[in-house]
């Protein structure tokens, strides 16, 4: 299955000169512990990199720097790691695996921002896979002995 079938298409983004206090607001109305810092060429939206909420409190609150002295250009993650739409769930996994990350963006062939995939739906994803092959496994006993009357 490409990682595209089962990404997030609303992604929350920011130039990279967005105040904290904007990435914050931008991160309480969309209810995402992230922002994806893009550049625009036109109309497409390129990824450079992420600031996560943990990013937020590890670089300016727990240093007690005022929020409004910084930009996501200054503490994103960069460079950004991203895995192209049509490559499979399974290498998606691995590269988060690698480089020990929680959120993947996914690009398009051009590098164009396409989606967004975090751990949380991949573990949402799983436990919905997994509770249909329960469900499957506990209702065959009974499919087979209805079949065989």
């Amino acid at each position: 299955m490409p990682i595209s079938e089962c990404c997030n298409i609303g992604v929350v983004c920011c130039e990279a000169n967005a105040s904290i206090p904007q990435i914050a607001q931008l991160m309480r109305k969309h209810h995402v512990g992230d922002v994806v810092v893009i550049r625009h060429e036109g109309s497409a939206r390129i990824p450079v990199g992420i600031v996560t909420d943990r990013d937020i409190v590890i670089e300016t609150v727990a240093e007690q720097i005022d929020m409004d002295l910084l930009t996501a250009g200054d503490i994103m993650s960069s460079p950004l790691i991203t895995v192209h739409e049509n490559e499979s769930f399974a290498e998606s996994l691995r590269l988060m695996r690698h480089h020990r990350i929680r959120r993947l963006p996914i690009v398009d062939e051009k590098g164009v921002l396409y989606g967004i995939v975090t751990a949380d739906d991949i573990s949402h994803l799983l436990t919905l896979e997994l509770s249909m092959l329960t469900t499957t496994m506990t209702e065959q006993p009974a499919a087979e002995r209805q079949a065989r009357r």
